[in-house]
C-alpha cells in the first residue's frame, strides 16, 4: 500500500491502542510527523533528549511544536545529567565507551518510554544502514517488546527531501551544512554531504560505530538498566 494508506491504516487499526511516534528530529522524522499530523487527529511524539542536542535541534523542536499544535511532543530523556554521568562513569564516556553512553542516554530511556506503549512508529528507512535494511514494514520488536511500524521504510533521501520542500516541513539547518544525519554534539561532525545523499558518516566520529542500538533487532533485556 502507499505510505499515505499505511498511515491511515495504522491510525484506524490501532485507534484503541497506545500508539506513539518517536523522533530524533532528523529529516525523515520531521517528514513522518507532518504526514501523521496531516490526518488531523491527536498524535503523540516521543523524543529522547540526550542532554547533548545541538542548539539547532532544540530550536527545531520548538518550531515543530508551534507548527503542529495538535501533536503532543513528550521528552522521555534520561534523568542522568551529564555531570552525574561523569561522576559515575568518568569524563567523556562517549569517547571511551560510546556503546555504553548510547545505552545510558538513548536506549535505556527509550525502553522505559515504550514500556506502556503498544505500537511504536519509527521513521527509519532501509537505505540508512545495513542493520535497517533487514527491517520489515510491520514487525514485533523483541528488544523493546512492542509492535513496530516503519511507514517510510522504502523511501530514499531524495524522496524525503522532495516531500519536506514541497510541504515546507521544518527541518534542521545543519543538514544544509554538511550533516547528513544528526546525533549528539560530542559525537557528530559534518561529513560534507548535502542534498539527496544519506550517510551515517560523521556520526560517532573516530570509531566504526554507526548505530546507537535503538533500530537494530535486539534480544530481550536480561537484568536491569546500566544506570546505577
Amino acid at each position: 500500500m502507499t505510505t499515505r494508506r499505511f498511515i491511515a491504516w495504522s491510525l484506524e487499526r490501532f485507534r484503541r491502542h497506545r500508539l506513539v511516534l518517536t523522533t530524533s528530529f532528523g529529516l525523515e522524522g520531521c517528514a513522518l510527523i507532518d504526514m501523521y499530523a496531516a490526518h488531523g487527529g491527536p498524535v503523540t511524539v516521543l523524543y529522547i533528549d540526550t542532554g547533548f542536542f545541538f542548539p539547532e535541534t532544540y530550536e527545531l523542536r520548538d518550531r515543530m511544536v508551534a507548527r503542529y499544535p495538535h501533536v503532543r511532543f513528550v521528552d522521555r530523556g534520561t534523568t542522568l545529567t551529564p555531570a552525574g554521568q561523569a561522576a559515575v562513569y568518568g569524563p567523556a564516556l562517549w569517547r571511551r565507551d560510546p556503546d555504553r553512553c548510547c545505552r545510558l542516554r538513548k536506549v535505556d530511556p527509550l525502553r522505559a518510554a515504550l514500556a506502556d506503549v503498544d505500537v511504536w512508529v519509527s521513521a527509519v528507512t532501509r537505505y540508512q544502514s545495513p542493520a535497517r535494511a533487514a527491517l520489515e514494514p510491520v514487525e514485533w520488536d523483541w528488544g523493546f517488546q512492542v509492535l513496530k511500524l516503519h511507514p517510510l521504510l522504502d523511501w530514499d533521501r531524495s524522496l524525503v527531501w522532495r516531500y519536506v520542500l514541497e510541504r515546507d516541513v521544518p527541518h534542521n539547518p545543519l543538514h544544509a551544512r554538511g550533516y547528513p544525519s544528526l546525533g549528539c554534539t560530542h559525537c557528530t561532525v559534518p561529513a560534507g554531504i548535502w542534498g539527496a545523499a544519506y550517510s551515517r558518516a560523521g556520526r560517532w566520529n573516530g570509531s566504526e560505530k554507526i548505530e546507537c542500538g535503538i533500530h537494530v533487532r535486539q534480544p530481550a533485556l536480561v537484568g536491569g538498566s546500566d544506570v546505577r
